[in-house]
């Protein structure tokens, strides 16, 4: 059940506010007038962010944990629908408000501490936004020696190599890092369609594959573990529980930043059955094709491959290989444009709305994944390890803080039009436009959910350390829970005719 207190400001009325502070607003962040995107278009997001090189290696990964094929299922089913559940809390004061993340965190953190999550966001972004791109390189280098052989001496580093990456490794990069700016440059209904396209055709290379090597194997051949089972009784739990964190760690970033997709659909209805097709139904239909698929890699090639266009590579088709190493490019293409440039675009504009627009901030992010130098970050798997868990203890509070501010402290209302105020009369500002209260509790779930990341060699610290997401998302919660309602850095909520309620 829905009510709307009367008169309400929702994205489709947001025409008829008050004029915003331009301080705080441009045309990209302000409230949507147009929500049109349907479940289709959220489930094709979903698609795009699960069906690329990444999603198949850490997919293929949790069958090779030493658990059987059946635990890996359950503990696949379950770490999807705890992200399918967070995803839907997180999408619908986005949704209701047509907002992206970043503004909807103004009535969290404040109109100017909403800038604290927003570029905690936006640089981790910007990280995975570089190794995404050299991930869908490294596809390109495959394409470009199999068709060009006089190229392969240009992809050793040691010979023609510049900053850790090879001389065809930079034109491959280069290549992809422009191919993505032109899609984001046209906008987001180009997005749309674009990211409408990458899910189903990596699906249709995916069955490809799985069909040839099943001609050359035999369905006999298909095992669901990828290695031996070490694991049974009691001692699987834990295996289990590390299987399923891993999961939710995976999507953590999309789950953030999943507001800013949220808020273009038509309705919180429609966002729900995208992404109940999107994640429960997709991820397992996905992983079960990602484990037969590699599997079959051994009675094959006579090794187990879990890098999707290794395998591909070694089809004896030139016309295969291409085709198959492009759609993952360009499927990863996808993923990229999604979690790492759309968001930290909306962040970096959020800083300064009329300085920085939503495209000005995406070149930002696009101009900061080259300087980084990716690819060395990549080559070194403990950094890529120390990089994931330290993702996850700080995008774990910004999480379990705007979920606690909605549902709990606000119960679900939002002043949209205080949301673009600096008046010292509006809902969301505080002393010099900070919420203490959230500052206070994303420092304590952060610094407490890095304690085991930092201190990874200690006794215990191993394994706490792979729940640094839900160590930081819970502290960040209750923290922030307690200040907000039973200190003297309590929410005032102020009575407003301005309000727009769900009742669930």
């Amino acid at each position: 059940m829905t009510e709307v207190i009367s008169p309400p400001v929702t994205a489709a009325t947001a025409s008829s506010a008050p004029p915003y502070d331009p301080r705080l607003t441009n045309d990209d962040l302000a409230p949507l007038k147009d929500q049109r995107w349907g479940s289709y278009n959220i489930f094709a997001f979903w698609m795009s962010d699960v069906h690329s090189v990444g999603g198949y290696v850490t997919a293929g990964s949790l069958f090779a944990l030493g658990l059987a094929s059946w635990q890996v299922l359950v503990s696949l089913l379950v770490g999807i629908t705890i992200v399918y559940f967070f995803c839907n809390l997180v999408a619908k004061p986005s949704q209701v408000t047509g907002v992206p993340y970043p503004v909807i965190c103004r009535s969290v953190f404040g109109v100017l501490g909403a800038n604290i999550p927003a570029i905690i966001r936006g640089l981790i972004a910007v990280a995975w936004y570089g190794i995404q791109t050299f991930l869908a390189s490294a596809a390109l280098d495959v394409v470009l020696v199999k068709l060009f052989p006089s190229l392969a001496p240009y992809a050793v580093v040691e010979d023609y190599g510049f900053a850790g990456l090879s001389a065809l490794g930079w034109v491959s990069f280069l290549t992809l890092w422009v191919l993505q700016a032109c899609v984001f440059w046209r906008g987001m209904e180009s997005i749309r369609r674009f990211i409408d396209f990458c899910g189903p055709a990596v699906y249709v290379v995916m069955f490809l594959l799985c069909g040839y090597l099943i001609s050359k194997a035999g369905w006999s051949a298909i095992d669901l573990n990828l290695g031996s089972v070490t694991h049974t009784g009691w001692s699987s739990i834990p295996v289990m529980l590390g299987a399923i964190a891993l999961v939710v760690s995976y999507f953590s970033g999309p789950m953030l930043n999943f507001g800013d997709f949220s808020r273009y659909g038509k309705s919180f209805a429609a966002v729900k059955r995208g992404n109940f097709l999107g994640l429960p139904v997709n991820f397992l239909v996905f992983s079960l094709l990602v484990v037969v698929t590699a599997s079959l890699t051994l009675p094959v090639y006579g090794e187990l491959i879990t890098d999707p266009v290794e395998t591909v590579a070694r089809i004896d088709s030139t016309f295969a290989i291409v085709l198959g190493a492009l759609t993952f490019a360009i499927a990863t293409v996808g993923i990229n444009i999604v979690a790492n440039f759309i968001s930290p675009a909306f962040d970096f504009s959020n800083v300064s709305p009329q300085k920085i627009s939503w495209r000005a901030g995406g070149m930002i992010a696009a101009v900061g994944s080259v300087l980084i130098t990716p690819w060395n970050l990549y080559n070194n798997p403990d950094v890529i390890h120390y990089t994931l868990e330290t993702l996850g203890a700080f995008i774990g509070p910004l999480f379990g803080i705007l979920i606690a501010d909605y549902y709990l402290v606000r119960k679900q209302k939002v002043i949209v039009d205080d949301l673009f105020t600096m008046s010292e009369k509006g809902a969301y500002w505080y002393r010099k436009g900070y919420n203490p209260a959230a500052v206070v509790a994303t420092v304590v779930g952060a610094v407490v959910a890095m304690i085991p990341v930092l201190f990874n060699n200690a006794p215990g610290m191993h394994t706490a350390a792979q729940y640094s997401w839900f160590i930081g998302c819970g502290l960040g919660f209750v923290t922030y829970h307690l200040l907000a309602t039973r200190t003297r850095l309590a929410v005032q909520i102020p009575e407003s005719s301005s309000v727009t309620q769900e009742v669930v």
